[in-house]
């Protein structure tokens, strides 16, 4: 028999395979999420996301710098208040932790990477909701009802504090409807014309995000799925992506990444825009648990993560592992 079709010959070497590859990751693709803490003197592990911590001030700069030096496209920050309110005050507080951490990280790093904030209220919020808690009680279910338009009031003050803080591109990672319309236009009002949107358009109610919980000392009870998309669904997240891209985002999420792949080859295959994924903690998680069973092999299984994310459709992807990999690339 003859065969003319031997797709082996291109995997025979290390060499050969490597010029057959189709997806590459390369270090400027990764954004590295920071959790920075208010009231500690030490950084803080979190016991839920080996080798993760909720940073001090000081270790915030030092984690910053060194992500930079490795040649990691962006830092993503997050906020851990000491105190929290029913509106989320300290969100747009310009001495609360974000926008402080914010304005230190931006000094450190200048415009080596991208320096990123998260614009949601859940880690502000007594209540844990990623909005104001409107005054029409609860669900037939006894969820609170997150009030949707005043919520997106507090989001463009948040705006406004995070871009004169330093931020050069706002997560909006909540799911409030027009969201991005309402951001953009209080930016561009007071003048922030280069501070870009990331939409975290297709954001699933997901149990992966288990972990992120504690990372942020979350206050929730209950759940998020009034606004936070059911994992079932699949045309409503190109659909949110379309919506958001309509109001102006400039790069468009799908969040969590792995077990929403066929979302992000999706949105991909639509966006006009920058498509990006988010490996979430559960998932990042469930590969150091694992690994340190001695079930995987810990490096391989990260590198195949991340690679199945950017082949996807991810021009870039949120991971804890942004450094570690920027900084031994296979």
């Amino acid at each position: 028999m003859t065969l003319t079709n031997r797709p082996r010959r291109l995997r025979a070497t290390p060499a050969l395979r490597r010029l057959a590859t189709e997806t590459r990751l390369y270090s400027g693709d990764l954004v590295l999420p920071l959790f920075v803490r208010e009231g500690i003197n030490e950084p803080r592990p979190i016991t839920s996301m080996p080798g993760v911590m909720q940073h001090t001030l000081d270790s915030l700069r030092a984690a910053a710098a060194e992500a930079a030096a490795q040649g990691v496209g962006g830092v993503m920050l997050f906020g851990v208040p000491e105190r929290r309110d029913a509106l989320g005050s300290a969100a747009d507080d310009p001495d609360g932790i974000l926008n402080v951490a914010t304005r230190a990280v931006a000094s450190e790093v200048g415009d080596a990477l991208v320096v990123q904030t998260d614009l949601c209220l859940d880690e502000f919020t007594d209540h844990g909701h990623c909005g104001v808690l409107g005054a029409q009680g609860r669900s037939a279910a006894g969820q609170p009802r997150v009030d949707n338009d005043a919520t997106l009031e507090r989001y463009r003050s948040m705006a406004l504090a995070q871009a004169e803080a330093g931020s050069q591109l706002l997560g909006l990672s909540g799911m409030m409807d027009g969201q991005v319309a309402a951001v953009r236009d209080v930016l561009d009002a007071a003048g922030h014309l280069d501070t870009a949107v990331l939409a975290y358009s297709a954001k699933y109610a997901s149990a992966f995000y288990g972990p992120f919980r504690e990372a942020v000392d979350s206050q929730l009870t209950g759940d998020r799925r009034s606004y936070q998309m059911d994992p079932a669904n699949r045309r409503e997240g190109l659909r949110e992506a379309q919506l958001d891209i309509a109001e102006g985002a400039d790069v468009v999420m799908v969040k969590p990444a792995m077990s929403y792949l066929d979302v992000l080859s999706d949105v991909a295959a639509e966006s006009p825009v920058p498509v990006w994924a988010y490996q979430v903690s559960g998932e990042a998680a469930m590969i150091e648990a694992a690994a340190a069973n001695g079930w995987i092999n810990r490096r391989a299984a990260i590198e195949e993560s991340l690679v199945s994310i950017k082949r996807a459709g991810a021009d870039a992807i949120l991971t804890y592992f942004a450094t570690e990999i920027a900084s031994n690339p296979s």
